[in-house]
């Protein structure tokens, strides 16, 4: 395939494919985080604001820099968000736009797989954050088999199809985390295994939203129509059906800033 990284194209279609499990994980990272309330937040490679809004209405921040590289992403997020906390702003992980020890709290949210240097990523949010606030992040265990459309993933290996996956997959795995965590001087890291599952009514609408995933259907686009039917027998396989139960799991990591 001649087509090597993801494009997420806007943030509407990524709503649509990501949405709702972003918020199922998110969810779940809140309720392990138990973050307090009147802090100063930055959103590292927010996206189209799913991980922001979902800040705003969880912890109640004072204020909420989000960053990302994508200028579509972030008019998607600047349109949803009504209440005022968060700015919104181009940047990129390895080069935060900010001062030393300018936030409370740092989160990274299902980014840190896309970032070139994530090294440098996590020393710049470590950077940034004052002494006594926390490093965060979670990400889909994607190598696992985590990722919420791996029967997709799976049906395409199984035809020789290779589907585009982050470029760092691996900065998922719990172990390559805590890593970085460590390597950057963070305190009193902890992770955790985060598991979800949604239903869906269908297997056509579970094909539907997942080949609508960057990843898939810049592939599934250069395949023949036989191909592209042939991997959607073979996903029905996986999952049956329907209604069917879609499992998903992510890695979840806090540390302290201790300088």
């Amino acid at each position: 395939m001649s087509v090597q990284t993801m494009q997420f194209v806007d943030g509407k279609s990524y709503e649509t494919m990501m949405g709702l499990w972003s918020a199922e994980v998110g969810n779940a990272f809140l309720d392990w985080l138990d973050a307090p309330s009147g802090k100063r937040w930055i959103d590292v490679g927010c996206g189209n604001g799913a991980s922001t809004e979902l800040l705003v209405r969880r912890v109640a921040p004072a204020h909420i820099e989000a960053l990302d590289p994508s200028a579509q992403q972030l008019d998607f997020a600047r349109q949803r968000h009504q209440s005022g906390v968060a700015n919104f702003s181009i940047g990129t992980a390895d080069d935060l736009p900010f001062p030393d020890d300018d936030f409370d709290m740092a989160l990274m949210a299902l980014v840190i797989f896309f970032v070139p240097d994530a090294n440098a990523a996590v020393d710049e949010m470590v950077r940034v954050v004052r002494r006594g606030g926390k490093v965060t992040a979670y990400a889909w265990d994607i190598l696992g088999g985590g990722f919420p459309y791996e029967a997709i993933h799976r049906a395409m290996s199984a035809a020789s199809i290779t589907p585009i996956l982050p470029p760092h997959p691996e900065a998922g795995d719990l172990a390559v985390l805590e890593k970085l965590w460590t390597a950057a001087g963070l305190a009193d890291v902890a992770t955790k295994t985060i598991h979800v599952s949604r239903i869906y009514p269908t297997f056509d609408e579970y094909w539907a939203v997942g080949t609508s995933a960057p990843g898939i259907s810049q592939v599934l686009n250069q395949l023949s129509a036989q191909d592209v039917a042939g991997i959607r027998i073979r996903a029905q396989e996986i999952t049956g059906q329907g209604p069917i139960t879609i499992k998903a799991r992510a890695h979840a990591i806090k540390g302290t800033v201790a300088h």
